[in-house]
């Protein structure tokens, strides 16, 4: 019993002085860490600010379509990753699209579920869709617009989608 009392006692004397000298090299050194949080802070401004220019005239993506049965979807085809339900005989009627997981907010993008985008470079598809569904992670920089069952598979690319805020600026409003 005293071998174990002894190693206890070492141990938290061991514990009590690492966090001693941890504490006083912060103490010591906190201008530096407080320096280097202001230049990350800054250099966040300036690339959110440069993003912010990029996505103004448009994000240039491949667009493509899905499906709202098994092998394209997960094993809920009748319901978008935002928790949408759906009918699969109407899913053209929606006007509904999924992104790329990088072009979606939660993955650091600049579109979020709900988002109205204008997709511009089509042939015969450009027009104003609602964010409502989620890529394959192994997707990068593509639009996939839902699609009934019976419409032949198509894809575009070099097409540019921008994102409509007029339903933000309705909410600032409010």
């Amino acid at each position: 019993m005293n071998t174990l009392h002894k190693v206890l006692f070492a141990i938290i004397t061991v514990t009590f002085i690492n966090g001693y000298v941890s504490i006083y090299f912060m103490k010591e050194h906190k201008q530096v860490y407080v320096d280097h949080y202001s230049d990350l802070l800054i250099e966040n401004k300036r690339l959110h600010d440069e993003i912010g220019k990029f996505y103004e005239y448009g994000v240039n993506v491949k667009v493509t379509m899905y499906q709202p049965v098994y092998p394209q979807t997960d094993d809920t085809p009748n319901i978008t990753a935002d928790g949408t339900r759906i009918r699969i005989s109407k899913a053209s009627d929606y006007k509904f699209v999924a992104l790329s997981r990088n072009l979606l907010k939660r993955w650091g993008g600049p579109f979020d579920y709900g988002d109205f985008i204008l997709i511009k470079g089509t042939k015969h598809k450009d027009g104003v869709y609602q964010v409502r569904d989620t890529m394959n992670p192994k997707w990068v920089n593509v639009v996939d617009i839902l699609e009934s069952t019976h419409v032949e598979p198509y894809a575009y690319d070099n097409v540019n989608i921008f994102k409509l805020s007029w339903l933000q600026k309705e909410e600032d409003n409010t």
